[in-house]
């Protein structure tokens, strides 16, 4: 009955020799691609599929804590929002790992049926919606009906791609360096996918 008591990005920091983590979300993501030697930022879930479950337990793990503190939530029930074109032993995978982490119980929804609810569309009607959920390593396309999915498809590319190659686009025609995180801001604040009647500016180092 709160709305959202947490929102942080899915990236951690940890010592490479130990593997002991430095710093989790917000704190990890300022680190992201200019961590010193010794130390690793990196997102544990690329692509849409978790790339080290190891990682992404000690997140999970650090994000329920952080609301246990706040006397939030002890074991909570967890929804976990994955791709239409996750295989079973992936599902199986994902509910592991956020049970070990300290969940009670553990539920799958699709991306795209998850993304259709947050927009306040009737998901149970018969009237089809097409909903496209561009996510940060995935863009998930799925037409829905009476809560269900009727067709669906996924493309492997999504915000991340998009903040490299505006890093790319800066490198050559400015010749200017820029963080992933700089990247990002440029996106979010001046991005647009469709050409706007003025063009916007913003400044930025590198």
């Amino acid at each position: 009955g709160q709305g959202v008591v947490l929102k942080q990005p899915s990236v951690i920091s940890y010592r490479v020799s130990d593997r002991s983590v430095v710093a989790v979300g917000e704190e990890a993501k300022e680190m992201y691609g200019r961590t010193p030697s010794g130390l690793e930022s990196v997102k544990p879930m690329k692509d849409g599929v978790v790339s080290d479950f190891a990682l992404v337990e000690e997140m999970l793990r650090y994000f329920m804590h952080l609301q246990q503190k706040r006397g939030l939530m002890g074991h909570p029930r967890v929804l976990v929002s994955v791709p239409t074109g996750i295989t079973a032993v992936e599902s199986r995978a994902v509910k592991d790992s956020v049970e070990r982490a300290g969940a009670r119980e553990v539920y799958l929804v699709y991306e795209p049926l998850a993304a259709a609810i947050g927009v306040d569309i009737d998901v149970l009607s018969p009237s089809a919606n097409m909903i496209i959920d561009i996510g940060g390593g995935t863009t998930e396309i799925a037409v829905i009906a009476l809560a269900g999915i009727v067709a669906n498809g996924s493309a492997r590319i999504g915000g991340d791609e998009m903040d490299e190659y505006i890093q790319r686009w800066m490198k050559n025609v400015y010749h200017l360096d820029i963080g992933v995180n700089t990247a990002e801001n440029i996106k979010k604040k001046v991005g647009s996918a469709f050409v706007l009647d003025e063009e916007k500016y913003m400044e930025v180092r590198g």
